[in-house]
């Protein structure tokens, strides 16, 4: 049988998936950053399972033929979404963005929030797009690494610029050229997910926490300090706190990040390593300060203003959610103009205004502004170009890398 994956799920990736699904990203409500962990995760929910079936790839990464498109005779799109990523009317059934494409373009959207999980989301999907065909939907929205494998695989169509200019000529330079999409020829950015240092000004007397040496370093603050246990976060602001960049560092380098947050748990200056249970601990002020994830600081500051948050000077670590077109879809070009009316101003700061997390648009403050002023002026909505400036990736990493990171990282954590 061939085999068209050669990487098996190592037991430290098998420990990275669990603790993502039961107390990281990937066990958490919309609002609260829903995700799974990485490579590792979507072994486990799907490429293992493949893998062992022998089921081939659609094609090689990059050269999926696009499917006939039928969107000039049937005006429709299924659009497969997270839930509460989508803005909803007073009513609480319309959505009023969705609608207004309606009837500006006679395109009716199927419109289902069925995606709780890369993971699962991949697993409902995967069958169809190995064996070449269409999945039921248009258009897909999933996390950077789900979306870089999907692109490697050759399981998403290629995107006619021509059908996109309000996304070629809007989207925010910070997005604008990932490690796994140059160029982004096959995804735009939904929206993006900042991982930031967050501090209760309370619990640290006045005191502004604003970087990973102040967090691993100040005896203030010993024993009141926690990390992500998402490997990805957690290392790469290290990295970054140490002079690295985490788009292109070594192994070296990630072994001296590791080493580092090693001391501070060897000296107890790091509490634990959570995943969202950190938040009610920050609001109460048993943690001080914490590297958290910024769409449940927007949410903490709601009813706690002691809740702040800081941007290291050396930068924070960016995450991004990305609609794709699947293989084998058959309304390419009226899912492409979808994608291209979220990148409309108006639209996108509408968008924006609901579902609170980094709008990836350029130009829609002013719009913003019209709906409410106070997010307008959030920079964890709307980071401004200096802070925009401070925003790295983590880089993509190869099944062997994942592995050996995963291990060491999962000995650090006590996993």
């Amino acid at each position: 049988m061939e085999q068209y994956e050669p990487e098996h799920l190592s037991a430290p990736q098998r420990a990275a998936v669990r603790r993502s699904l039961h107390g990281g990203r990937g066990a958490l409500t919309r609002r609260s950053l829903l995700r799974a962990s990485g490579t590792a995760a979507l072994a486990l929910g799907g490429l293992g399972a493949l893998s062992a079936c022998g089921i081939p790839p659609a094609g090689r990464a990059g050269d999926a033929a696009a499917s006939d498109d039928h969107s000039a005779q049937e005006k429709r799109i299924a659009f497969s979404n997270w839930t509460e990523y989508m803005d909803v009317g007073e009513d609480d059934r319309s959505r009023p963005t969705l609608d207004a494409f309606t009837r500006r373009t006679g395109i009716e959207v199927a419109y289902t929030e069925d995606i709780n999980d890369n993971v699962e989301f991949f697993g409902k999907i995967k069958p169809q797009l190995a064996a070449g065909q269409d999945t039921g939907r248009d258009l897909i929205i999933v996390t950077d690494w789900l979306a870089a494998r999907i692109i490697r695989l050759g399981w998403a169509q290629k995107l006619d610029q021509a059908n996109l200019p309000h996304a070629f000529a809007n989207l925010s330079a910070q997005f604008r050229t990932p490690d796994w999409d140059p160029g982004r020829a096959y995804s735009y950015p939904w929206t993006g997910i900042p991982t930031v240092i967050a501090y209760n000004e309370k619990a640290t007397g006045g005191r502004k926490v604003d970087s990973v040496t102040q967090l691993l370093d100040d005896p203030r603050l010993k024993g009141k300090v926690s990390f992500l246990s998402e490997m990805r976060d957690s290392v790469g602001l290290t990295l970054l706190d140490l002079g690295k960049d985490p788009a292109s560092f070594t192994d070296a380098d990630f072994d001296a990040a590791v080493g580092r947050l090693q001391k501070g748990v060897d000296t107890r200056q790091i509490r634990r390593f959570t995943g969202n249970d950190y938040t009610a601990d920050l609001s109460k002020g048993d943690i001080a300060a914490c590297v958290a994830w910024a769409g449940d600081i927007i949410q903490l500051q709601a009813d706690n203003p002691a809740v702040k948050f800081s941007i290291p000077s050396a930068g924070y670590i960016t995450s991004s959610d990305n609609m794709l077109i699947p293989a084998g879809a058959r309304h390419r070009t009226n899912a492409e103009k979808l994608m291209d009316y979220y990148y409309e101003p108006p639209v996108a700061a509408r968008l924006a205004a609901y579902i609170n997390y980094v709008c990836p648009v350029d130009g829609v403050a002013g719009e913003l502004a019209k709906i409410d002023a106070s997010m307008a002026s959030n920079t964890l909505i709307l980071p401004g170009r200096e802070m925009a400036a401070k925003s790295h990736s983590f880089r993509s990493l190869s099944a062997e890398e994942e592995t050996a990171y995963e291990e060491k990282f999962a000995r650090l954590i006590g996993a």
